[in-house]
């Protein structure tokens, strides 16, 4: 599957490539005719292979109060810090770098309400700058778990990336590894959740966005539980 948020990148690149094919039918010599196929296929290759959407399925277990990875990559950080956006207090904070070959699909974390959502323009450090998660342009999302825990995260531009995407807002119920947005070309993701959250994870380690646990939630009350699910089902698509 094709990123909804990359079709029109696709069409442009697949016109490119096109141009660029019939443009080499009509040299004789393959010392233009061949880079220039090479160009044409390689371009629209790359494309397609950015913007792929592969299915992804949360661990069973995990779908309650399972802490998942929102996005593939490589963890690059993870830090204590005060977060005064949404958390209002100590946070421990995992930072994960997406390449330019990783899916860049991003996923929710965690089930449960969206209670923050902003969008801040900034800067366009690398992505794995320390600085980048307070200077860059980036989506700030902060989701209540039904245990009361909440989790935030971000997507953060980076020296490539140019284009911010997120289908999700306030008042909005969330599932675990539910599909929110994009980020085009190159990123970073962060996530940020209170001390007593236990973390599984490891620096350096390479996490897949919507089936890698990074951590777990404290469990909700059972009415909290079944109030929650019954938001999902009532936000599920119609059957035929």
């Amino acid at each position: 599957m094709i990123a909804r948020e990359g079709y029109t990148i696709v069409a442009v690149a697949a016109g490119l490539a096109l141009v660029l094919a019939l443009g080499a039918g009509l040299l004789d010599a393959w010392l233009w005719r061949g880079p220039m196929l090479l160009v044409a296929v390689g371009g629209l290759a790359f494309t397609l292979y950015f913007f792929r959407d592969p299915t992804r399925t949360p661990p069973p277990e995990a779908r309650d109060n399972g802490l998942l990875a929102p996005a593939d990559g490589r963890v690059v950080e993870i830090v204590e810090e005060t977060d005064s956006l949404y958390l209002e207090g100590p946070a421990q904070r995992v930072s994960i770098f997406l390449s330019p070959l990783d899916v860049h699909v991003n996923r929710v974390p965690a089930r449960g309400v969206v209670e923050h959502e902003r969008y801040r323009p900034g800067d366009y450090l690398v992505a794995w700058h320390p600085k980048a998660s307070e200077r860059n342009e980036r989506s700030e999302l902060g989701v209540r778990h039904p245990s009361g825990t909440k989790v935030l995260f971000k997507q953060i531009a980076g020296a490539v990336a140019r284009r911010i995407v997120y289908h999700i807002g306030e008042g909005d119920t969330v599932s675990a590894g539910q599909r929110f947005g994009i980020v085009k070309f190159g990123s970073r993701m962060d996530v940020l959740v209170p001390p007593h959250v236990d973390l599984r994870l490891e620096k350096g380690q390479r996490v897949r966005a919507g089936e890698t646990v990074i951590g777990w939630l404290p469990a909700a009350g059972p009415e909290a539980a079944s109030e929650t699910h019954a938001a999902e089902a009532s936000d599920a698509p119609a059957g035929p």
